[in-house]
This record gives C-alpha cells, sequence and structure tokens, in this order.
C-alpha cells in the first residue's frame, strides 16, 4: 500500500504518470504530534505514574520519620517529583528538545488509521470512546445513474417548475425524504486531471464522457474530441479564433493588464475559455451556466481547472454580494437583458463594483450587419439594443466603446457622477437596506444605491488598490466597519494566524501548493485569509460563506481580490461530482450542530471531491471524533494531528484522503 497522501490506485491510459516520492508526504504526518497511544507511549506513562506514586509514598513517609530525616532530603525528593513531572508535560507538548522524543515514538508506530483518540486533560475520554466505539454505518456506492447527479439541478424535478424566467433552471433542491444516502461513483476509467496548465487545454474523456459539444459546437471551436482526450482551442461563440485575440481587444478599453480588474463574473459561460485565458492575466472568474442542453459544459470548466458553478439569471439573485466584481461579461450568452423592466441588468449593476465594466458581444450589438445572419428581423434587433441603452442610463452605465460585435460601458463611480440616479421619478431605488441578503430573494426590478460618499471624486464603497496589493491590504468594508465585530486590528489578527495555520498545514501535506491540488474550496471562508494564505497561480480557492455564519464577509473576500459564494451546506452544492480536489472544512459541523445532519454534509463533500481528492477538517476534538467515526464508512482514510500550538489546545486537524474507486469496484449492491 502507497504512503497516506499516495495515489491509492493510480490509472492512467493516456499518459504514463509521474513517479513522486510520497514517502516524504507520509514522514511529515508522521513527523506531526498525533494521538497515537501505542506501546511505547503507554509504558512512558506507566513508568511516570509509578514515579509520582514514589514520590507520594517518599513524602509520606518523611513526614511520618521527620526525626531522622533531614528538610534537605525531603526538598530533594519533591525537586525530583517536579522534574519528572515537568519532563512528561514537556514530552507532551511539542516544544523544544522534549519533542524529538515524541517523533522518535511516532516514528516507530504505523499510525496510518489512528486509535481512539483521548484527551482526558479536558474532555471525558468515556463520552469520546463511547462514539468511537458505535459501529460506523458503510455507505453503499449509488448506481451507475447517478455518476454526474447534481441533486439541486436534477432534470426530472426541473421539468416541473415554470419555464417563465428560466426558473425551472434554478436550484430545487430535493425534500429530506428524497436524498441520496450512498457514493456516487466515479465513471470507469477515471483519471486524475492533467496538471495546470495542461489541464487548460486536455481534458480525459473518461473523466467527462459526452461529446454532444464536440459536434454542436464544432465550428465555434468550442471542444474537440481526439482520441483519448478533449482538446480545447480557446474558440467561443463570439471568439471561435481564440479567447487570447478576443481579450486582447478589451484589453485596448479595460485596464487589464495592470491589476486594475481583478474578479470578472462570465454570465453563460459556456466551457469557460474566457476565463481560462483570463487566468495567465492574473484575473480571476467567476464562470456559471446553467445544466441544460448544452451537455456538461461547467464540468468540462472545472476538469480544465477554471472556477464555475452551475447558475443562471433567472428569478432569484445570484450569490454573490453587492459590488463584487471589476468587470462583468457576456458573449452571447443568450440572456434577454432588455426584458423584466431591466432587472437582469438591474441585477448585474448590484454586483459590479463602481467603475467596473461591463462587457456584451453577439446580439444585438452591431445588428445592422449582422441580423441575417442571426436570422432575426431589423426590427427585433434594434428595439433590443434601443431598450438596452435606456437601461443602461438609468444605470449611470457610460458607454466606452462599441467596435464590431463588442460594445463596453462603465459603471459610474458614485451617485454625484450620477444624475439621473437622483431623479426619483425616472429611478426605482430597492428599499432592502442589505445588498448582500441575497440567497433564495428573489429579484426585483430597482437599483442598488451607492454607498454614500463626501466628494464627488470619492469612490463608493472605498477605492481598492490594484492586485496583488489589494489581497493583504486591509479592505474598505473593514475600515468604513460595515462588518460588525471585525476592526482594522481583527483583519489582521486573523491573516496572520491563518498565514500560521497554512504554514503547519504544509508540514502535514507538502503537496499543497505544488500543483497537486488545483481546485480548492473553503467551506467557511471567513474574510478570506486561507485563501490569501495559499494564493498562487498554481490553484484557486472558492472561498464558501455560509449563509447561516453570523458575519456575512463575502464582500470583504471579493474587496482581496478572490472569489467565492453564499451556500448553505444543509444542501447540495451547485456543481457535479468530483470537481474539487481539496476541501478545507474549518468550524463546519460546530457551526451546522443541530441545524442538518453531519451524514448529509460529509456526503456531499464525498460527492464534490475527486477521487485520491484530500480534506482537511479544523474543529474541536469531539465534533472531529464524530466525523472520523461517520467517514470510516465513506471509504476515506484519515489521521488526526495535533494544533500547531501543541495537543492541550482542544481544536485538533483531521486530515483525509478519499480512496481511488470507481464504478463496478466493488462487491455490494448498488442504492438505485
Amino acid at each position: 500500500m502507497h504512503s497516506f497522501f499516495g495515489v491509492l490506485m493510480r490509472r492512467s491510459d493516456i499518459i504514463p504518470i509521474e513517479p513522486r516520492d510520497w514517502r516524504l508526504m507520509d514522514a511529515a504526518v508522521r513527523n506531526q504530534r498525533m494521538y497515537d497511544f501505542s506501546d511505547h507511549e503507554r509504558a512512558r506513562d506507566a513508568r511516570l505514574k509509578k514515579i509520582g506514586e514514589l514520590c507520594i509514598m517518599a513524602m509520606k513517609g518523611n513526614a511520618a520519620d521527620n526525626r531522622t530525616r533531614s528538610s534537605i532530603s525531603i526538598f530533594i525528593v519533591i525537586g525530583m517529583c517536579c522534574f519528572f513531572y515537568v519532563l512528561g508535560a514537556w514530552q507532551r507538548s511539542g516544544f523544544g528538545k522534549g519533542d524529538s522524543i515524541a517523533v522518535e515514538i511516532t516514528k516507530q508506530t504505523d499510525c496510518t488509521i489512528l486509535p481512539n483518540l483521548s484527551y482526558d486533560t479536558h474532555h471525558d475520554r468515556a463520552s469520546n470512546l463511547e462514539e468511537l466505539d458505535l459501529k460506523a454505518e458503510i455507505f453503499e456506492p449509488c448506481d451507475d445513474r447517478y455518476i454526474d447527479y447534481t441533486p439541486c439541478q436534477e432534470q426530472k424535478r426541473a421539468m416541473t417548475f415554470p419555464r417563465a424566467n428560466m426558473e425551472y433552471r434554478e436550484r430545487h433542491c430535493p425534500p429530506e425524504e428524497e436524498k441520496l444516502h450512498c457514493l456516487i461513483p466515479a465513471p470507469k476509467g477515471y483519471v486524475v486531471p492533467f496538471p495546470w496548465p495542461k489541464s487548460r487545454d486536455y481534458v480525459p474523456y473518461a473523466n467527462v464522457p459526452y461529446k454532444s459539444l464536440t459536434v454542436e459546437k464544432a465550428i465555434q471551436n468550442w471542444v474537440q474530441y481526439e482520441g483519448n482526450v478533449f482538446r480545447f482551442p480557446g474558440g467561443g461563440t463570439q471568439f471561435p479564433q481564440g479567447a487570447d485575440a478576443y481579450i486582447d481587444q478589451l484589453a485596448s478599453v479595460i485596464p487589464i493588464a495592470n491589476g486594475t480588474v481583478r474578479t470578472a463574473l462570465d454570465t453563460g459561460c459556456g466551457v469557460a475559455s474566457w476565463g481560462a485565458y483570463l487566468l495567465k492575466r492574473n484575473v480571476l472568474a467567476m464562470s456559471f451556466a446553467p445544466r441544460d442542453s448544452h451537455e456538461a459544459q461547467v464540468q468540462f470548466a472545472l476538469e480544465r481547472g477554471v472556477p464555475a458553478v452551475i447558475g443562471v439569471l433567472g428569478t432569484i439573485k445570484l450569490p454573490y454580494p453587492s459590488r463584487a466584481f471589476d468587470m462583468a461579461h457576456c458573449s452571447r450568452c443568450l440572456i434577454p437583458w432588455g426584458s423584466n423592466d431591466g432587472t437582469y441588468m438591474m441585477e448585474v449593476d448590484r454586483v459590479l463594483r463602481p467603475g467596473g465594466y461591463w462587457v456584451l458581444s453577439g446580439p444585438p450589438i452591431n445588428w445592422k450587419m449582422n441580423y441575417r445572419s442571426w436570422q432575426r428581423t431589423k426590427e427585433d434587433l434594434e428595439e433590443e439594443q434601443r431598450k438596452i441603452e435606456e437601461i443602461a442610463e438609468l444605470l449611470c452605465w457610460e458607454k466606452v466603446s462599441e467596435e464590431g460585435e463588442i460594445a463596453v460601458w462603465r459603471k459610474r463611480m458614485n451617485t454625484d457622477s450620477c444624475p439621473v440616479r437622483q431623479d426619483e421619478r425616472r429611478v426605482k431605488i430597492c428599499e432592502s437596506t442589505n445588498a448582500d441578503d441575497v440567497w433564495y430573494k428573489k429579484m426585483e426590478a430597482c437599483v442598488t444605491p451607492f454607498p454614500g460618499v463626501y466628494s464627488p471624486e470619492e469612490v463608493a464603497g472605498g477605492e481598492l488598490k490594484k492586485f496583488p496589493d489589494r489581497l493583504n491590504t486591509v479592505p474598505p468594508r473593514i475600515t468604513s466597519g460595515s462588518v460588525p465585530g471585525f476592526s482594522v486590528q481583527k483583519y489582521q489578527e486573523d491573516n496572520k494566524l491563518w498565514k500560521k495555520h497554512v504554514k503547519a498545514y504544509k508540514k502535514i501535506n507538502k503537496y499543497l501548493d505544488t500543483g497537486r491540488y488545483r481546485n480548492i474550496m473553503d467551506m467557511n471562508a471567513g474574510l478570506g485569509s486561507f485563501a490569501a494564505a495559499i494564493e498562487s497561480p498554481k490553484l484557486w480557492v472558492m472561498n464558501v460563506v455560509p449563509t447561516i455564519a453570523e458575519k456575512s464577509t463575502l464582500g470583504v473576500v471579493y474587496e482581496r481580490g478572490l472569489i467565492g459564494i453564499y451556500h448553505d451546506w444543509c444542501e447540495a452544492f451547485s456543481t457535479y461530482p468530483r470537481t474539487y480536489d481539496l476541501i478545507h472544512a474549518n468550524g463546519v459541523f460546530s457551526l451546522y450542530q443541530d441545524k442538518c445532519k453531519m451524514e448529509d454534509i460529509l456526503l456531499e463533500m464525498d460527492r464534490i471531491l475527486r477521487p485520491e481528492g484530500a480534506v482537511i477538517f479544523r474543529d474541536q476534538v469531539d465534533v472531529l471524533t464524530k466525523v472520523k467515526r461517520i467517514v470510516s464508512g465513506m471509504r476515506w482514510n484519515t489521521k488526526m494531528a495535533d494544533h500547531e500550538d501543541g495537543p492541550l489546545v482542544p481544536e485538533k486537524i483531521l486530515v483525509a484522503v478519499r480512496q481511488y474507486w470507481v464504478s463496478g469496484d466493488n462487491n455490494r449492491t448498488a442504492v438505485s
């Protein structure tokens, strides 16, 4: 058997896999202070206990026979007792030279699967052992028809909802009695995706075995099937010659190159080639598209290593905070921007940062030249563009360019620079006082107000530095006190703390920032400091802020130049199975205690985690004990490690790896 973080069962019919020295990581894990009650430790504890008993006997003896012993002898005995007590505590502490003893003991014990935990100082050992002694439920594999199951975008359920305004393509999650309690299998032949940047251009056919887009979008160069891989030439409906040339054209108008534009939103993204090619320009795009007739488009994006979620502009607000994106983009995305009194454009305005850019390419732009090829009448296209221009004016977007089939608008900096916004007869201002309260909230035909300013030159909501400087600069939402409970000092302390945590993670898993893990999710992101601490071109992080979190911090995450989404972990995430390489779960199960079943959250993590993907749990030891018991029935390997400050801290780290297995790799009956 390979080492713990090693590839458990490597599969590759495409290219030979480079040999990797997984033993380094195994040694790193063993060198962490683990809870492993081996024979060595039990013997050591017995010796310390015996010494303590002798000390007590000696002191009693001294009290009874003080006429024959000097007071100096008493002090010597007491001093020895104190010395051995301190030595024992030092060996357990994780500090100083005493730690080398613990390391040697740990090295002598193969603790691939750790035995029962005990933390007598702070925890009830009996209750912990009782939890572990309960027989873990063995979760069976689901039937093969669930290989690409997306619970909240399931086609049969979707068709029961109205089609008007794309409502049927929105999230519709199964009720409790319809939830699956089985493990989603990977397709036969599944292999670990290619490393970035090769994954941008090639995806193994076995991972996403669907060829329909290669036929449907053949002339637009979306994707091509070549042997046992899909190749992505970088084309799109509006840029069949490649995304690079298209982005160059945008960069002649929009400051993409200098870090001013860092976060982007791609509505109706296809296979996300626009977002894929922005990455090398240090722009991070959140791409979304519905699960519709364009089979597996978002799944292709994530297999390529590009951020994407299943989503649609329908009737519900987008799951992003206000003033989040530097740029929004629609390349023939088929969204009826001029309909519903401009509701869709108003929703883009809500998430667009003051001074941000909106790009529209394709119909109806330049309709006079293209109406025949678009198979639409002049009158229809002219009216559509007229409505778009009218709504853009109400939103105070300034049109900065229209060339060929590409038009670019820019949002004004504040209300003072937008006299139309002050005319209440023409513009309906949204009444909600919290523009970030969006989870399952209906979109409205109203304009989100700018934050107040003191001068016409001031940027509403605060000016951001160029990336990468904005990553660790104190965000405007913090300096303005917009997030209650988070001062500048607390923000800086949080940054420092997560740099320390990530340093400890890298000792456990030396592959954290090597490119082995491309798609990373933080299930409880807070201020985004975990993502900031590991930020690298080799990876990206989906920062999830739970909807039940005490503070809404996702706006801070975006002001740092990172991306993320609101989500409730009592429901399935808007993604395909097997789309994340690493999941970070900090305090998730403490947060959701008594909110929903722990096993449901863990099964959802299993669904979205790739075979051989890793999970880092950080939580209280009693919570992690329960997690460990449940995942032992889910084909995961686990290890427990101390907090980096030593074993006396009740918060622990549980690391896990999902075993490699595919459809048919078992003798059990699949759950249908």
